[in-house]
């Protein structure tokens, strides 16, 4: 609707005849449907971008409050019970509690660590799997409006030209005007991939290190697991006492400290 309405008004009074409202009018439907794909492109970029950056966000924040008194439970149990339901680190603990239970049900010999590991391995990829979705048509976003925005480029210089052909007149004021509206479809492809190549790649990188977060603690759950909780990550805030240093003994025998004049003399 919105694309129909520049294209239908009509330049008013003292109106600069150059500008999108001209060019999408000098191009006819081809421009006007690119126009539309441009726009169609930018919004839904925009949309991936902060969905994402919310999805993102809540599972910093979860990482954050795992951090904070998750492994001072009692039980693996009792930790998970205290997590959000829907979140991706309960998650991965749910599934390893659940592998614990099945590999006692298995006929087939299999190492417990094996089977714990591959179940919180498919956990970690379904919670990365659904954190990228969208991202891939960021990529293609930021790789195909360029020259879709050329194209639309291409198709208004052509009919500029043809229509000065038609006029006759071959002045660079003809010729400069139709062919710079023509131009702007390309500016519009780039300022539709820029944006879209820079929430791509910052979202890819937030990405990575959600991804590294996700699997140092499926690593502690799984050691968790395999040890019966013997082996659990060390608490914030407390540091693990320094075993106590001997003296070195001293050369040449034990040696007293003389009391009088502060002499030392050999036993």
């Amino acid at each position: 609707m919105i694309i129909t309405l520049l294209a239908a008004a009509g330049a008013a009074p003292g109106e600069s005849p150059y500008g999108i409202g001209p060019a999408l009018r000098e191009g006819g439907i081809i421009s006007q449907t690119v126009f539309g794909i441009l726009c169609l492109m930018s919004i839904v970029s925009f949309y991936i971008l902060f969905t994402k950056l919310f999805e993102q966000q809540k599972v910093i924040n979860q990482a954050k409050r795992i951090r904070q008194g998750f492994w001072s439970s009692n039980s693996l149990r009792e930790a998970s019970a205290k997590l959000e339901k829907n979140s991706a680190y309960k998650q991965i603990v749910d599934d390893g509690l659940q592998a614990q239970d099945q590999h006692a049900q298995l006929t087939d010999p299999v190492e417990a660590h094996d089977w714990l590991h591959g179940s919180l391995a498919r956990s970690e990829a379904a919670i990365n799997s659904k954190l990228g979705a969208g991202l891939a048509f960021l990529a293609t976003v930021g790789a195909t409006s360029p020259f879709i925005g050329l194209f639309g480029t291409v198709i208004g210089i052509y009919r500029a030209l043809i229509k000065i052909g038609s006029a006759g007149q071959a002045s660079i004021d003809a010729v400069a005007g139709p062919v710079g509206e023509a131009l702007i479809m390309t500016a519009l492809g780039l300022a539709v991939a820029v944006p879209a190549v820079l929430a791509y790649n910052w979202l890819q990188r937030r990405n990575k290190g959600i991804a590294e977060d996700l699997s140092a603690f499926s690593n502690d759950v799984l050691g968790y697991l395999a040890s019966g909780g013997a082996v659990r990550p060390s608490l914030p805030g407390k540091v693990a006492p320094k075993p106590a240093v001997a003296s070195p003994a001293k050369p040449g025998g034990s040696t007293t400290a003389g009391q009088t004049g502060g002499v030392q003399t050999k036993a």
